[in-house]
């Protein structure tokens, strides 16, 4: 069968066979588990720094540090992408996943070289992420202070 003279819907109907079925309650399940073990691991960490007589702020902070830490390990190591491979979006959760993203092309550029490759490629799918999340930010702002100012102006 030749690929290059399927019509359309031909071609339709081969890649929907073709394609890995999905359970949506089983994906669902899976991406709140691994999701909700992320962060019962960051709730873990808090708890320890503030345990060990922490301020609030600075356990926060550090939980967020070791989340980023341990991400980007786990990535370096191999082993985030297979606990992707199990709970899917539920390793998306922000910090974690920003780790991964920044992590992983790196390492898939590095044999290009340090700067033209790691360097170059480091942010090429957390980039489009951080300037998302600066812009929804200044938009936030915006229309919080708007709301803020016409309420107590009356």
């Amino acid at each position: 069968m030749s690929y290059f003279n399927m019509s359309k819907s031909a071609y339709g109907a081969y890649v929907k066979e073709m394609s890995p079925s999905s359970t949506l309650a089983g994906d669902l399940l899976r991406a709140f588990a691994v999701g909700g073990a992320i962060c019962c691991v960051g709730q873990a960490l808090f708890e320890v720094y503030t345990g060990a007589g922490m301020a609030q702020e600075l356990a926060a902070t550090l939980v967020s540090v070791t989340l980023v830490f341990l991400g980007a390990l786990l990535t370096g190591i191999g082993v985030y992408d297979d606990l992707a491979k199990i709970g899917g979006a539920g390793t998306l959760v922000p910090i974690t996943g920003f780790a991964n993203s920044v992590v992983a092309p790196a390492l898939e550029f590095k044999t290009e070289g340090f700067v033209t490759g790691t360097g170059a490629k480091m942010f090429i799918i957390s980039g489009p992420v951080i300037t998302y999340g600066i812009s929804a930010s200044v938009v936030y702002g915006l229309i919080y202070y708007l709301t803020t100012a016409f309420t107590k102006a009356k």
